[in-house]
């Protein structure tokens, strides 16, 4: 609670004005009573005591007229207060969530990329999304009506009090069981939101990977399995609101039970002290009215426990998040990066997880222009080279030197700034295709991107686009062919115009026609620029300035093509599988 009220510590005017509307709101709900007692002990049923001589005419109609004028202006005043409270700690929990949200995307953004390896994006998705808005409700409404339950409830105390001590201990006397059972139900649906708000982002990442998956469900006819086990996720999330259903339904017939019953007896006995004249009529009526208006506190507080309970269970998961240590952290001293450097890798050993390595002292050195290839079966550590020289995961043993400085010595942003690299799969955001080439680089301008786009062999392609690069790009690129998606990915990375670049596995995902196209840009995009190119299509790397071959974790060979093809080793085997039939022909 004190981490989430942190955020409302810029904006404190707000809250202090609404807090003093709420002050004033609790205060204009006890006048209605005291105004009605005013009226019967001296116009209805005349007492005798009446403290407002100077203000009341003697004229009954002329004091019941000033009096009711009275109320209304309370009524009115009332109806301002509240809406002005409501209306300052929405706009104030607007703001407070967008802050939220603010942090939490900026963590995320900061977060090692092996943190998304082991959570699902549509639990993420849920944290910066529902659990966010379940605070937003705390903050605009909840927190502050309990603020203003509380005050109201001691101010009809202390009022009730002083009109008739014996009475108000009669009324308090209920209060210890209200509580007890307010403890049985706050223990019930403590598990209960919990329970819900695991639910809620098991949902969620369901439907995010199968939604992102509908087309292979359907290619493979597994709506009916997929339908039964989101069944049993959402039956889950349907007997934990159940058991909170049940609690509340039992929690407020009992409050109201209790506040009823004692109501009933402080009528009884106030009509007794009425006829027995130790009370006044006014009093009482008074009485029965506040007795009315202190159970009605109790039970808003119960509800707004519902908002609460929502609250912590969303707010813990929100601040797990937020709490999740930054693996790749930037030194206090950073390292300015070099213009262009040698890349070399010193007896580096790495683990995923424990001590299962992917990488065995693996040793070797990149010199500036040069372009290499690495080759390997799948699960060799291919992929883990650029993963790691892009710092996306920090080794365990050895080192990794750009220009002779450790990586560790750089601001990874400033590190990754030197790279631009090309995926297997392509991916494209929502927005224009200038947008998703320039990807916010303020640098970058129409001529660089149509200069690169058309080194990439794109521009025909663009150039056939209404709108050409101001064409808009569907999700992920919906509605392009997995080529022309590449050879976006490609002119992106060339426009960035890197020092190093990284393709990995780039082709390995187009047509052949699109193939040799990709194979004619290459030639372009490597010339003068260190490249490293993880390939399975031999093709594309032949004439690389040397060709790794990693296997298990290991570096075996290196070499150029023609070397490696001499030595017959494991980079012989791999081109005889692949060209064997070819070379025969």
């Amino acid at each position: 609670m004190r981490r989430m009220i942190r955020y409302l510590a810029p904006y404190k005017p707000q809250v202090c004005l609404a807090l003093v509307f709420m002050a004033a709101n609790a205060g204009l709900q006890i006048a209605g009573p005291l105004l009605t007692k005013l009226a019967i002990d001296t116009y209805l049923a005349p007492s005798g005591v009446n403290t407002l001589k100077a203000w009341l005419p003697a004229d009954p109609w002329q004091g019941m007229m000033r009096i009711s004028a009275a109320y209304l202006l309370v009524i009115v005043l009332n109806l301002l207060c509240d809406f002005a409270q409501s209306y300052l700690m929405q706009r104030t929990g607007q703001f407070a969530m967008f802050d939220l949200r603010r942090d939490l995307m900026a963590h995320m953004h900061r977060i090692d990329i092996g943190y998304y390896d082991r959570n699902p994006i549509g639990r993420l998705v849920t944290r910066v999304t529902t659990d966010v808005d379940v605070l937003n409700e705390l903050f605009s409404s909840g927190l502050l009506t309990i603020m203003g339950d509380v005050l109201t409830l001691s101010l009809i105390l202390v009022i009730m009090f002083r009109m008739s001590a014996g009475m108000t201990l009669m009324l308090v006397a209920t209060t210890p069981v209200v509580i007890w059972v307010t403890i049985l139900f706050r223990n019930s649906v403590q598990q209960s939101y919990k329970r819900i708000r695991l639910a809620v982002a098991k949902i969620n990442a369901y439907l995010q990977e199968h939604v992102t998956g509908i087309a292979v469900l359907q290619l493979y006819n597994r709506e009916r399995k997929s339908s039964e086990e989101f069944e049993a996720i959402n039956r889950t999330h349907m007997e934990a609101y159940k058991d909170s259903i049940i609690a509340y339904g039992w929690f407020y017939p009992i409050v109201e039970f209790m506040g009823m019953t004692t109501v009933a007896l402080l009528l009884a006995y106030g009509g007794y002290r009425v006829r027995e004249s130790t009370l006044t009529l006014g009093v009482m009526v008074a009485f029965f009215q506040y007795g009315m208006r202190f159970f009605r506190p109790i039970q808003d507080l119960s509800e707004k426990y519902n908002i609460l309970q929502g609250a912590m269970a969303a707010g813990e998961r929100v601040f797990k998040l937020l709490d999740t240590p930054v693996a790749i952290h930037a030194p206090a001293n950073a390292h300015s990066t070099p213009d262009l450097g040698p890349i070399e890798f010193k007896n580096v050993w790495f683990a995923y997880k424990d001590e299962d390595w992917v990488l065995r002292d693996v040793s070797f050195r990149i010199e500036p222009g040069e372009t290499i290839a690495v080759v390997g079966h799948t699960g060799a550590g291919k992929t883990t080279l650029t993963n790691l020289l892009l710092r996306f995961y920090d080794i365990q043993k050895g080192s990794i030197e750009i220009g002779g400085v450790d990586i560790r010595q750089f601001d990874p942003q400033a590190l990754r700034r030197m790279f631009s690299i090309v995926l297997q799969d392509p991916f494209l955001f929502t927005g224009t295709l200038a947008e998703n080439i320039r990807l916010g680089t303020a640098g970058i301008t129409d001529h660089d991107m149509q200069q690169a786009a058309e080194q990439v062999n794109l521009l025909e392609y663009v150039d056939s686009l209404p709108g050409k690069f101001e064409y808009k790009v569907r999700e992920r690129g919906a509605g392009l062919s997995t080529g022309q998606k590449q050879l976006i990915n490609f002119a992106r990375a060339l426009a960035h115009n890197p020092r190093y670049l990284i393709l990995d596995e780039a082709t390995s995902s187009v047509d052949t026609e699109t193939e040799f196209k990709v194979r004619d840009a290459l030639q372009r995009m490597v010339q003068d620029r260190t490249s490293i190119v993880i390939a399975h299509r031999l093709s594309t790397i032949q004439r690389a300035s040397r060709i790794f071959v990693m296997h298990k974790g290991k570096l075996r060979e290196a070499g150029t093509h023609q070397q490696l093809l001499t030595q017959r080793g494991i980079y012989y085997k791999l081109y005889q599988l692949q060209y064997k039939d070819q070379e025969v022909a």
